[in-house]
């Protein structure tokens, strides 16, 4: 069978790419033995990959309440509910490396009302999924919620910031066709 390609819009070769963001890449590759397919895809548009990855790092990799598999979890979780095959393949990988959990993912991204997690982080997902899908309804009961267990103005800006962020990604993901790269499927299991 021949594999389908990684994007319906063209992907630039590395040596198509500015320097700046092909060092990124191959730093990337030297890490996890091969490059993302999100990554190609983007780098299409330089300015735009700039201002991604300044925004998702921003969002993703900072100290804080929320942990880095919780911020994943937040992806999973919002992702699968906006039917985006990359994110779930991905961020699922990641989640599972981070969360050092070989099933929670899949729990997650097939219902994380059923998942093995925290009444904490199940309210977590619960205001993501409400920012992703009902941002209007959003109100002071939903706060009053998540401070119940513990999570501040802060953490909610957090949790809102990455359901809105991934929205978008999912959105350009699943326009663009972008296939996960076969390795994800494995990783953390």
């Amino acid at each position: 069978m021949t594999a389908l390609p990684i994007s319906r819009f063209p992907v630039p070769t590395l040596a198509e790419i500015p320097e700046d963001i092909r060092a990124r890449l191959l730093a990337v590759q030297e890490k996890a033995g091969f490059i993302p397919n999100v990554f190609l895809v983007l780098a299409r548009r330089p300015e735009e990959f700039r201002a991604f990855m300044a925004y998702h790092d921003a969002l993703m990799d900072k100290p804080g309440e929320i942990t880095k598999a919780e911020r994943e979890m937040i992806v999973v979780a919002t992702s699968n509910a906006n039917q985006c095959q990359y994110c779930v393949v991905a961020h699922g990988a990641i989640l599972r490396i981070r969360a050092k959990d070989p099933l929670i993912a899949d729990q997650v991204a097939i219902n994380y009302r059923k998942a093995d997690i925290t009444p904490r982080q199940r309210a977590m997902l619960d205001f993501a999924m409400k920012v992703a899908f009902e941002a209007q309804a959003v109100e002071e009961a939903d706060f009053a919620m998540l401070a119940e267990h513990g999570l501040g103005q802060e953490e909610a800006w957090d949790i809102a910031a990455i359901a809105a962020f991934f929205g978008m990604s999912n959105r350009m993901a699943n326009v663009t066709s972008m296939r996960p790269n076969a390795e994800f499927y494995t990783m953390g299991r």
